[in-house]
């Protein structure tokens, strides 16, 4: 099958894993199964295995490269697939969780995620939910827009203001490139592209990303046998600013904590990575080992 996906950090993924034949192994964010493939295929445990992912497109995917294997596939957000473990009193060896765009979502223009594509106002990670970024672009307040773009696009406040102003004053909007082309009038220099902020923004808010994860994180130890591993890819400050806290958190109760963290500082990408796969530029991995 066409490698439809590079998963970032892998080698420092297994390393960190550590898979063994016969474990089990639960990915909350399955997408292209790059991670998954390389790790199933040591421990050939695929009945005792799980993967999720809430992009239908990835589930197709998924279903038909494990066609032929026991493995459980299961079309979900992570946190309802966490639940559903725990009400199933499932545990595993190892959990993997990628909070990035996969390279799918953001190259194919009719799934809204790129301001350089011209597609329709969607970013929807889960297709079958009504909030979409035409929702949040054409019809949310200046104030609320202002909200996000400062939180969840990491905007100075001052400019979150004129990204609001000038989306509210613009409608009605038609595609992501109309909106990218009218956001990039207010270059402030720099590499960065000025949409880049106020689109992340809007998909954080289309998915509830942060939200998801913090609701997620605290769950993971009850899927999660004693001695095993943790790893958790994040991709930008905000989502790795909630892995390290909460890591940092559930590792600081002595003799009662239940994880250790296994690298104090994040794990990055090596240049000879980043010449192949330059969107693993700010991909961080946080890792751990159950207690």
């Amino acid at each position: 099958m066409e490698e439809l996906h590079k998963p970032v950090l892998l080698s420092e993924v297994l390393a960190a894993l550590q898979p063994k034949p016969g474990e089990s192994y639960l990915d909350l964010t399955a997408g292209y199964a790059g991670h998954a493939s390389e790790i199933l295929d040591v421990t050939q445990n695929y009945k005792a295995s799980v993967l999720v992912d809430r992009d239908k497109n990835a589930i197709e995917v998924l279903e038909e490269k494990f066609k032929n294997k026991p493995i459980r596939i299961v079309n979900a957000d992570f946190y309802s697939a966490v639940r559903q473990e725990i009400e199933c009193g499932n545990a595993f060896d190892m959990i993997l969780m990628d909070f990035g765009v996969s390279s799918p979502q953001l190259d194919k223009a009719e799934r809204g995620f790129s301001f350089a594509k011209d597609g329709p106002l969607d970013m929807r990670m889960d297709q079958t939910q009504d909030l979409s970024a035409d929702t949040i672009v054409n019809k949310w307040s200046e104030k609320r827009l202002v909200e996000i773009f400062e939180k969840y696009g990491e905007e100075k406040l001052s400019f979150a203001r004129l990204m609001a102003k000038t989306v509210v004053h613009g409608r009605p909007w038609q595609s992501t490139k109309q909106l990218g082309d009218t956001l990039a009038n207010y270059g402030r220099g720099g590499k960065i592209h000025p949409a880049t902020r106020t689109f992340q923004a809007i998909r954080i808010a289309v998915n509830d990303e942060l939200g998801e994860i913090e609701q997620t994180l605290p769950l993971l130890t009850k899927v999660l046998k004693p001695g095993g591993r943790l790893a958790m890819i994040t991709f930008h400050s905000l989502e790795d600013r909630i892995v390290k806290n909460w890591l940092r958190e559930t590792a600081s109760y002595g003799e009662e904590s239940e994880i250790e963290i296994l690298n104090k500082r994040p794990i990055t990408a090596g240049e000879e990575e980043l010449v192949i796969n330059p969107r693993a530029r700010s991909a961080k991995l946080r890792t751990a080992i159950k207690l």
